[in-house]
Parts: C-alpha cells; structure tokens; sequence
C-alpha cells in the first residue's frame, strides 16, 4: 500500500438499512469537494459471486457499471453523488473472495498450506480493499461493509480491518452507523443499543473512530456526551445523523455536523478549503422549490419493492430538477394493467414508462401500457424490457402479426419480433453471461434521442440476452416505428422511436444508470420536459 493513502471503513450497527451507503457517498463527496481524490468501494457478505442472479425483491435493483460488473445498488449512489465511474473493483462479495482462494488453492499458489479464514481470506480481502489504491490514483478510499457487526458472515471484513488498523495505524479509519431509537412511551431517546453495537465491535478488536448516530429526534450535549464516554470516543466524534427528507440532504447535514472536519483531523490530512458544493445547494433548491409538475406511471411488476427501480426513481429526480419540475411516480403493477382498467389507470398520466424486467410476469400489462400512451399520444420511454414491449405491440397491433413475441416468452412463436442474441444462444451459467456494460450506439439526428443527446454517438450501459429482431426491420420502418439509434460495429437495434408520436421512445440499454445529480441523463430530462409539454395541452 502506498502511504499516502488512507482508508476509511464504514460499518453498520445495531440494524441493516441505516443508510451506510448514503453516509459513505456524503463523506465521500464532502472529502471531494475539499480537492480530495476519493472512490467508494462496498463489501457484500453473501456468497453469490455478484447480485446478478438474485431476484430484486431480495436485494433490490442490480446496477451495473461500465466494465460490465454486476453490482449492489449502492454503487448507484456513489455515482450519483461523485459522478465518478465505479468499476468491478467497487463491490467484492464473500462469493469473489472464497472463489478466488479456492482457485489458487487449486493451483499450488499456498504451497501445501492448510487453507484458512485467517491469514487467508482476510489477506484476500485486504488485498481487493488496497486494490483501488494502486498507481496512487485516489488520496482517500471508503470501504463499506454490508451487513451488520456480529453477523457471522460479516466477521472475516471485520477481522480484516482489524489487521489494517494495525497495519496502517496512521492510515486507516472506522466510522460506525448506528442507531439512537426513541422510545415514545419513555418520551426519551436510548443509547443502549448503541453501547452494545460498539461493545460487540470492540470484542473483535475495532475500535471505531466516529459515530454516526441515526435518530429521528436532535441530539443533545448530554446524550453526545454519554455516548461519548461509554463508546471510547471524542465529543466531536459524535455525529447525529438526523433523518432527512431527502438523501441528497445528507451531505450538507454531515457537513453541518462537520464530518468531513473531523475525519480529515483524525487522518492527519490538511483541511484545504471548506467545501462551498454550490451546484449541490442550487440542485437542492431546485429540488425544493419546482416551479410545476408532471405525473409518471412507472409500469413494472417489481414495484412494491422500490428499491428494485432505485436508479430510475433517482433519474427521475434528477431530471425533474433540470426542468424546474416535481416528478409525482405513480407506481403501477404490471400484473394488475389489462386491456379493461388501462384507460382508468393511465388517462390522467401526463408520461408513461415501462420498466425492465425478466421473464412473462406481468408482460400483457406492460403490452397494454404501451398501446394505450400510444394510441393516445402519451409521451412514452421504454427500457430493455420496455423497449421490447413497444416492439412486440407495434407488431400485433399496427403490423396486425397477430403471433408477435419474445422468444424469451414464447419460444416457439412463429413471428420472433424479439430474438436472443446470437452470442447468447450456447450459454448455459445464468451468472456474469447477459451483454453487460457500456456499448456504443449510434443516433440519427433529426430524432428524438437524438435530440436529447445533441450528439451523433453515445455509450450507454446494457444488461440483457434478448433483441430486436432484425429480419422485421423494414417492415417495422415501412409502417413507421423507426431504428434510431444502432450499434455501429453488430447492427443490432437499441433505439426505436415513432416519428409521427409526439414522443415515443423504446431504449434496449439502461439510461438509468447513468444520470447523476451534476449530469442529469439526456434521455430522462428530454422525456420529462415532453411530459410536461403534454400536460400543457
């Protein structure tokens, strides 16, 4: 490890879901704006090699980078906030870790040594966490650990930042999420729970640092003081993490708070300038303070879990906040969409978008949404999976192919409008295999993608095995559902668009990935200004 390096780790305590991986980013981004080079990396304890295989209802959307990692939607909010790339070495889980082991073990690399979790998997584990470090390409990485302290699977990270700590006394840091609940029968709020997190991390030798203090109600001088001296740390190494109403408040919050200060005190490093984050401020006034707004239908069968859509639900904030606009999502099952109830759900949308997904759940809602906003005239996006809905209903319904579908659905349909990819036609493993990552794609001008873009060439990420089907491209063309956008080295389609639609737009990629708050995506802020345009009339 190069010296001048440091490490900050982040752990979580007492419950999951307290919001590590915004607390991550908003350091993360204080730290930026103080001239600081800093990426984010998170460690997820289950043994799945990557997200890529679990359903969304157990670990919410799988966002995807663009060296094609597969990866936890934290990564989502890291981009989001630093408008950094992330890459594969941003999100290890145990699975990496104990197949890569393993593998070696395999080779000979340990030479007859009995294989262990320790010095082993924690050598490995140390190793991926120093891997973002090298050619000295950031001042700071953040580690996230999943999971909670005293989680079985999380020990052998715990056990590895132990030994960092040791390793790099001057270079390493742990800051603890924890939580300080209120009791409303007591009127009070407890630090118990608190005490007995940093105990159970203390017992396996982590010390942390800094305390960030989840609480819905303010912190006082006595409570900060308490926890202070039962916890083993300074006063201003206290920080309440008040909850916010939204999570690009949280920044500003720890900055408040001063975080960044404290964190930057405890490495030793200089404080340069306090952060000003003026776009942030101008962004979250915007926010606050939208001059209209439009109502989304956001079409999918995944949507009691929001967390499934996260990176289109935070595009859509991004791209509101372009247009001066609040964006209202209605939330809309596919599975409770059909050809009676379309009208009543949809009529008073002034957009609508279809959602990606896998497999025939939900399917002939999504094809029912499609129709409807186009028949009458909504502005309409379609993604991946959306995209190949607007596809298979153009089909059946103005090319009157009454048989059109997906070979994923129907794999005997005589009319494949929407194929697998050749590539993808001998793979067996489900994990790692689909076309992922970012791909080239080239636009015609004179529409509306590529409008939105003001540019001939883009790249955009994908996550999918299936395709339009090109043999139905002039058919398609002829009846006026146009290829827009193309990928200029396989031809395959990732663009359709109707012309004569005041704005219907079909994308086989994934825009959503991509937007952030400093660069809102094109595609998302072109849609929602379209939607408002429609509302207008």
């Amino acid at each position: 490890m190069s010296n001048s390096v440091k490490y900050i780790f982040v752990t979580g305590g007492v419950t999951s879901s307290l919001g590590k991986g915004i607390i991550a980013a908003s350091l993360a981004k204080l730290l930026q704006a103080r001239g600081y080079t800093v990426t984010i990396q998170k460690l997820d304890p289950y043994i799945n090699i990557d997200p890529g295989t679990l359903n969304p209802y157990e670990h919410g959307e799988c966002y995807v980078t663009d060296d094609g990692a597969e990866t936890d939607l934290d990564l989502g909010h890291y981009e989001r906030f630093l408008n950094v790339p992330t890459s594969q070495a941003n999100n290890i889980t145990t699975g990496r870790i104990y197949q890569s082991v393993i593998e070696k073990e395999r080779r000979g690399d340990f030479l007859g040594k009995t294989v262990q979790v320790v010095p082993h998997i924690t050598d490995e584990i140390k190793q991926r966490i120093q891997l973002l470090s090298q050619n000295n390409k950031y001042d700071i990485v953040i580690t996230e650990i999943g999971g909670t302290v005293g989680d079985i699977e999380s020990l052998p990270y715990i056990e590895a930042v132990r030994q960092m700590m040791w390793e790099y006394e001057n270079a390493c840091l742990v800051v603890h999420l924890t939580l300080i609940p209120y009791l409303a029968a007591a009127g009070e709020l407890k630090t118990k729970p608190t005490q007995h997190s940093v105990k159970a991390l203390l017992e396996l030798g982590v010390q942390p640092d800094i305390l960030c203090c989840r609480t819905e109600h303010e912190l006082d001088l006595n409570l900060r003081r308490k926890i202070a001296k039962f916890c083993n740390v300074s006063m201003n190494a206290v920080i309440e993490a008040r909850d916010a109403s939204s999570i690009y408040d949280v920044p500003l919050l720890m900055q408040s708070e001063e975080l960044d200060s404290v964190v930057l005190d405890k490495l030793g490093l200089s404080k340069n300038s306090p952060p000003e984050l003026k776009k942030w401020k101008t962004f979250l006034d915007r926010l606050k303070n939208p001059k209209a707004e439009v109502n989304i239908a956001l079409i999918g069968k995944y949507v009691e879990l929001r967390d499934s859509y996260k990176s289109i639900s935070e595009a859509f904030i991004h791209a509101g906040v372009s247009n001066e606009c609040k964006v209202n999502v209605h939330w809309i099952h596919s599975d409770d969409l059909d050809i009676d109830n379309v009208k009543k759900e949809l009529s008073q949308m002034d957009g609508v978008l279809v959602a990606p997904g896998f497999g025939s759940r939900g399917v002939s809602g999504k094809i029912d949404a499609v129709q409807f906003a186009r028949e009458n005239l909504i502005p309409f996006l379609g993604i991946c999976l959306g995209m190949q809905c607007a596809v298979i209903e153009f089909a059946r319904n103005v090319l009157n192919l009454e048989d059109a579908n997906t070979t994923e659905i129907a794999d005997k349909t005589k009319t494949p409008v929407i194929a697998i990819m050749e590539a993808q036609k001998n793979i067996s493993d489900k994990g790692g295999t689909m076309r992922l990552g970012a791909y080239s794609c080239e636009l015609k001008p004179n529409s509306n993608i590529g409008r939105a873009f003001h540019s001939d060439l883009i790249s955009e990420r994908h996550r999918h095995r299936y395709e339009f089907n090109n043999t139905y491209l002039n058919q398609f063309e002829e009846a006026g559902m146009v290829a827009t956008g193309t990928n200029p080295k396989t031809g395959l389609v990732e663009v359709v668009e109707i012309p004569s639609h005041p704005w219907f737009v079909g994308v086989q990629f994934h825009p959503e990935y991509k937007s952030t708050v400093a660069e809102p995506h094109p595609l998302f802020v072109a849609f929602i200004k379209a939607s408002l345009n429609n509302k207008k009339k």
